[in-house]
């Protein structure tokens, strides 16, 4: 099984560069290869609402590369059909990134295309991700509103012309989403989950994790990042083709998942959006961490937003009674709780549904 490495904070930049000196990732870059990364930016919007990757992601990677000696990177993105490249670019910061580091970017929408055989049919793929030496993915995990979540696998879509764009559409998303993991598979990608939408890829929604996640199996990284989100794999059909069709493997491990620091680094999570608001009405929230609090957050919607019980969450429970459901190690004074630091979504679901 392949190793993912786990870090939370507020630094998109320190937070990167730590996830690939741990990983090493320089020993896996072959000699002389030209490197492109692909973020997700779906739309002009600031990485702040939850739609975009950080572009302290981007730097951090670059610099990373730099300081190893690697001088040919390039970044590489094709925002939706109603959007443009361009304005993407500048509205997520990337293009002061690229002068400062010298590193061009490049709009998918006007790259050559080549057909590439997938278990589903033939496919268009940009030219500039088929032939880069060492892609590597930098999606959002965050909410969709037809797949339910959109990682690494999904994010891999800006790769296509528009056109090709539309006929995944046309054919529901799910099967061309997991044939095209077959054809085109980053040997790297690192996640940005400080801070992604709560149930829509365009943002204003956006749930505070303070957590990154770096990886080497796309379909792994799906696994777990529905885990983290409190959906089961069978409303994320993708990602089970995606195993079928050879892309990668969806058993996640507790020891698959290697932590470089606690979440209690996260920081405290701040105030929510008028959504999350909503979903966490009558929670008794003392200084939880943001991690912990995200978990909660996507475990209420996932469940409806109705749990009917007391629930208890935070460093301020540490060592008192609470009658009702506590959520995480600092809650161990509840009636009920559900363990872990923090818990994942998918196990608060269960004990708000009933189903631990």
């Amino acid at each position: 099984m392949s190793k993912m490495y786990e870090i939370f904070g507020d630094d998109a930049y320190s937070m990167t560069r730590k996830l690939m000196e741990a990983a090493e990732v320089i020993k896996k870059i072959p000699s002389g290869a030209n490197v492109a990364l692909k973020p997700n930016l779906v739309v002009s919007k600031s990485p702040d609402s939850g739609a975009t990757t950080h572009a302290g992601v981007l730097a951090g990677v670059i610099s990373y590369l730099q300081d190893h000696g690697i001088r040919d990177i390039s970044v590489i993105e094709g925002s939706w059909v109603g959007d443009s490249t361009g304005r993407a670019f500048r509205a997520a910061g990337y293009e002061e990134v690229g002068r400062k580091y010298g590193v061009p970017l490049y709009d998918l929408k006007q790259d050559q295309t080549r057909t590439v055989q997938t278990p589903l049919r033939p496919m268009e793929i940009c030219g500039r991700a088929l032939d880069a030496g060492y892609l590597i993915n930098l999606p959002v995990l965050k909410g969709h509103c037809q797949t339910a979540m959109t990682c690494a696998l999904k994010n891999c879509k800006g790769c296509l012309p528009d056109r090709e764009k539309r006929r995944f559409h046309a054919e529901g998303l799910m099967k061309p989403i997991a044939a095209l993991a077959s054809a085109l598979r980053p040997p790297l990608t690192i996640v940005d989950s400080i801070c992604g939408d709560l149930d829509f890829e365009e943002g204003g929604n956006p749930v505070y994790t303070g957590r990154m996640i770096l990886g080497e199996d796309p379909v792994q990284l799906d696994a777990y990042g529905c885990r983290l989100m409190g959906l089961p794999l069978s409303e994320v059909p993708y990602i089970g083709l995606a195993e079928q069709w050879g892309a990668g493997s969806a058993q996640v491990c507790g020891e698959d998942v290697l932590r470089l620091n606690e979440p209690s680094q996260g920081g405290r999570y701040p105030k929510p959006s008028a959504k999350v608001a909503r979903l966490t009405a009558g929670v008794c929230q003392d200084s939880a961490c943001s991690a912990c609090y995200a978990s909660l957050v996507r475990a209420l919607y996932s469940c409806g937003g109705s749990h009917g019980t007391p629930i208890a969450i935070g460093q301020g429970w540490k060592g008192r009674e609470f009658q009702g459901l506590g959520i995480g190690r600092c809650c161990d004074g509840a009636s009920r709780q559900v363990k872990g630091c923090p818990p994942t979504a998918d196990a608060i679901a269960a004990a708000l549904t009933g189903k631990e």
